[in-house]
């Protein structure tokens, strides 16, 4: 062979190779998008733990293999009293916030502490969001009254706000504590602007009981001990289909108190990039999918209503109780406090 022809050989050979090696990197480059996001992702959520354990967790790792997320759950007022704290050393632990109360996101956004981002997905959530995607709702929870459908009938059954101030209740209604419930508090706030601080007045000479917790409520709802209680829907619905409890939701005349619970990212985040792929997977149609099967309704327009809900959210908004989430970021201490004076403290 001439050297001239072998010259021109090598040189095929040359570019061949470099041809496979570039397809070669283009392949790999497309399985690693293909993956997904990578790295560790922290979120501080008030969701229920036996939901994080039996929806989110398997959801997330299905959805992202190559992300390793963890979470820490709390109350909502739990959570951020731990971000309080982390506030104050100027080490944020959490990349991603879910929690019930949505005035405290405004709070953040006003410290600059939450990072804008709107999702793709953004277009499809038919409830509040944030316009420069400080925050988006992403999970719809509802404040209404519950009764035990077996013990409570006919004129029994309450029918507003209202209702719970009749003497026939006497010392048998309750409500979480809105010191430690986020959406205890905003039900609060919505309600005292509604009808006055003069109702929770009433409450308390009716013998109205504040406990800390969902449990105690719905135990003492099941055993007589309340005939009526302001509780979140999806308590309701959870015991109502997991162990049949003959439970029902009254949805009071005044409106419900309905909460878009939300979703944000903390800037300070060292792993935007998975991060906002939480966000976008918890607003498509499979991660609201999980929602609802957690019982809470969805922001979403295309999923269906959780299993046991007796009206669509599309049929609550009209007449719920309007909400001023600025007040309620602002004078949290005040409200509270009006709350604590007013019904907590002993006369």
């Amino acid at each position: 062979m001439s050297k001239s022809k072998w010259a021109l050989g090598a040189a095929a050979v040359l570019a061949l190779s470099i041809a496979v090696a570039g397809c070669g990197g283009g392949d790999k480059k497309a399985a690693d998008a293909k993956k997904g996001p990578s790295g560790d992702v922290m979120v501080y959520t008030s969701i229920y733990p036996d939901i994080i354990d039996t929806l989110c967790k398997p959801n997330v790792a299905k959805a992202f293999p190559g992300l390793k997320v963890t979470w820490f759950q709390g109350g909502t007022e739990k959570v951020k009293t731990k971000i309080a704290g982390e506030i104050k050393a100027n080490k944020i632990g959490a990349d991603v916030l879910m929690v019930a109360d949505p005035s405290y996101y405004y709070y953040l956004k006003d410290k600059d502490l939450l990072l804008d981002y709107v999702s793709p997905n953004c277009k499809d959530v038919i409830a509040d969001k944030d316009p420069k995607g400080a925050w988006t709702a992403v999970r719809i929870n509802n404040m209404i009254i519950a009764y035990n459908a077996d013990k409570t009938k006919g004129d029994m059954i309450p029918k507003s706000w209202a209702d719970l101030c009749d003497p026939k209740y006497k010392g048998k209604i309750a409500m979480p504590n809105p010191m430690l419930s986020g959406t205890a508090y905003v039900a609060v706030g919505a309600i005292a602007d509604k009808l006055g601080w003069e109702y929770f007045d009433k409450l308390k000479a009716n013998g109205l009981r504040v406990e800390e917790g969902n449990s105690a409520i719905q135990n003492k709802l099941l055993t007589g001990e309340y005939v009526a209680a302001m509780i979140l829907e999806e308590n309701v619905l959870k015991l109502r289909e997991k162990k049949k409890e003959p439970l029902a939701v009254a949805y009071p005349a005044e409106g419900c108190v309905i909460i878009n619970s939300p979703i944000g990212i903390f800037k300070t985040t060292k792993n935007p990039e998975g991060a906002k792929a939480m966000v976008d997977w918890w607003l498509t149609k499979e991660g609201q999918q999980a929602v609802v099967k957690g019982w809470m309704h969805s922001v979403r327009a295309d999923v269906a209503v959780p299993n046991g809900a007796v009206k669509p959210l599309k049929d609550l908004l009209p007449g719920a109780i309007k909400i001023d989430w600025q007040k309620l970021a602002k004078e949290e201490a005040k409200i509270k406090e009006e709350f604590r004076t007013r019904v907590m403290d002993k006369k």
